[in-house]
């Protein structure tokens, strides 16, 4: 049986009220959700806070953290346990023992590329990298384009690293979900196209089948 594309509704939020109204979306059709926090320092906008944040028991949360020192919230991101924690390549700090730290307490680590970012940034550490972010989007704000030049980088990773799962941030859509999900892309995380969508239950599901076909 083949794997298939899972597309992961993304919380982009700058107030607990905006946060709840994004999560009260998709928490009736989604199975595993991207929750973007930013600092406003490594990021043109600040999002909610990482002590803001919370998610319903019944849902698979992974963690962006867009911050330019990430890994001094540690201990509140054990606290929260989400499924994975997405650091930046660009960011500062020890990644190596923030990585091995979460990997004790039972939690992945994955590594987001900016587009102008070389995947061979991660040649040293992909031992113990579980997830790799190609983002084409915009920090910290829903939008973005789809620049499927970057899928290049799937190649290179695969080469490096065949088991790491791959996600895509930024500017996925019906036309492009079945190129990126065949280019071996794993996780579709998808923002303002689901929640500006007029039924956001149906963009979730089209983009579904546009990335894995019709169910059978």
């Amino acid at each position: 049986m083949l794997d298939l594309t899972t597309i992961c509704p993304t919380i982009t939020a700058t107030t607990e009220l905006e946060y709840s109204n994004q999560l009260a979306q998709v928490t009736s059709f989604a199975s595993r959700i991207h929750i973007d926090i930013a600092d406003g320092i490594f990021t043109p906008r600040k999002l909610i806070g990482i002590n803001q944040i919370w998610w319903p028991a019944n849902l698979v949360a992974d963690l962006h953290i867009m911050y330019k020192n990430p890994f001094v919230y540690i201990e509140a991101i054990k606290t929260l346990h989400p499924n994975l924690v997405i650091v930046h390549a660009e960011a500062e700090g020890d990644f190596a023992s923030f990585a091995n730290e979460l990997h004790q307490h039972g939690m992945e680590v994955g590594v987001a590329l900016l587009p102008e970012t070389s995947v061979d940034i991660l040649s040293a550490p992909i031992g113990f990298i579980d997830h790799v972010l190609i983002f084409s989007g915009h920090l910290s704000q829903f939008g973005g384009q789809a620049d499927l030049s970057l899928l290049e980088k799937v190649r290179k990773l695969r080469e490096q690293k065949p088991s790491v799962e791959i996600g895509w941030d930024g500017g996925v859509s019906e036309k492009n979900a079945r190129e990126l999900a065949k280019s071996g892309v794993d996780v579709l995380n998808v923002g303002g196209h689901i929640h500006q969508a007029p039924n956001p239950q149906l963009a979730f599901n089209e983009l579904a089948v546009a990335a894995n076909g019709p169910a059978t």
